[in-house]
């Protein structure tokens, strides 16, 4: 883990101790937004056209936010349009690299060794955290957008009229309740799992653990009585929590010590994951491989012997119990 300052790269941990223990997460700063004329973004920001070919996605397979596109891009059905290239999943003393020899698909578009010199393309005195997902413009040769809440939203609409699907991930009538599930999901499990297993101070730790099982418990509670977190429709609220979800077990349980709980002892929840999980689409984008020697080798503050797990024995392709309650499948595909 690392960073740029004023574009050289620095191995170093996130600084917790100025923080009284705490985890704080860096927001994206490569914000511009594709739409499908090149217009401005929802809140004005530069505008950039849909086109196919003109676009990368720089993922990793490990990470849960790289894992939103990954899987909006795969449903949305723009394999043929937004090309996609994959880190190993060891994050060493250099970030995100691109060694095939580790698991990467390599970089056959700029041909960088590590992730961080994309960020240096784009800005040769980019200062921030090196981050996945990062959307990359082959016209203009940088990174448009690393922010994977922004991504997923524009993969949802910015290339319809190419593609000619109206799937819809974000309906207009759904928006308030997406927004308010995303809210909580994002705080309390998406970034709350992060918060727990990266505090430096047991009454941190103890607070963000709390906080996560709460919610946990909130998200049980939904789903006795609806099918998806924004009712009958799958969203990307779903695809949002998801992606923490699957690596729940199998990391976070032990490694962050989420450890209350697994989501199989969950009935609504595992039920749940297992119907997404099986979800044409979304199974293929799954690597447990990556996930767990991502976290495991990658964290030696955490887990200094860098041993991976051979378990948990995940059941997702279990039979799930979904059905007994009423879904219509994702909007604009009825």
């Amino acid at each position: 883990m690392g960073l740029l300052v004023d574009g050289k790269w620095q191995d170093r941990w996130y600084d917790t101790e100025s923080h009284g223990g705490e985890f704080v997460r860096e927001s994206a700063k490569l914000r511009d937004w594709i739409t499908p004329t090149g217009a401005p973004g929802p809140n004005g920001q530069r505008g950039l056209a849909a086109e196919a070919g003109r676009y990368h996605l720089y993922v990793s397979l490990a990470c849960p936010w790289a894992h939103r596109a990954l899987i909006m891009r795969k449903l949305k059905g723009l394999e043929a349009l937004v090309g996609v290239s994959h880190t190993s999943p060891l994050m060493l003393d250099q970030g995100w690299s691109y060694r095939v020899d580790e698991g990467s698909s390599g970089d056959s578009l700029n041909h960088v060794d590590y992730h961080h010199q994309l960020y240096t393309l784009t800005d040769p005195n980019y200062t921030g955290r090196v981050t996945v997902p990062a959307l990359w413009d082959r016209r203009e040769r940088r990174i448009v957008n690393n922010e994977s809440a922004e991504i997923v939203r524009m993969l949802n609409t910015a290339f319809d009229e190419l593609t000619g699907s109206r799937l819809d991930f974000y309906p207009d009538d759904l928006r308030d309740v997406i927004d308010a599930v995303n809210a909580d999901v994002y705080d309390h499990v998406n970034n709350g799992v992060y918060k727990a297993g990266f505090a430096t101070e047991q009454a941190v730790y103890e607070k963000h653990f709390a906080a996560l099982f709460d919610c946990l418990d909130r998200l049980e509670a939904r789903l006795d009585g609806q099918r998806y977190l924004a009712g009958e429709w799958l969203t990307e609220a779903d695809i949002r929590l998801f992606t923490t979800l699957v690596r729940f077990d199998a990391v976070y349980h032990g490694h962050f010590k989420c450890n209350r709980q697994r989501i199989a002892d969950f009935p609504n929840l595992s039920n749940y994951l297992r119907e997404l999980y099986q979800w044409p689409g979304i199974r293929e984008t799954v690597d447990f491989d990556h996930i767990k020697r991502h976290y495991y080798y990658s964290h030696p503050t955490i887990n200094p012997t860098r041993i991976v797990p051979v378990g948990p024995m995940l059941a997702l392709d279990a039979p799930h119990d979904r059905d007994r309650l009423t879904g219509r499948g994702i909007r604009g595909g009825e």
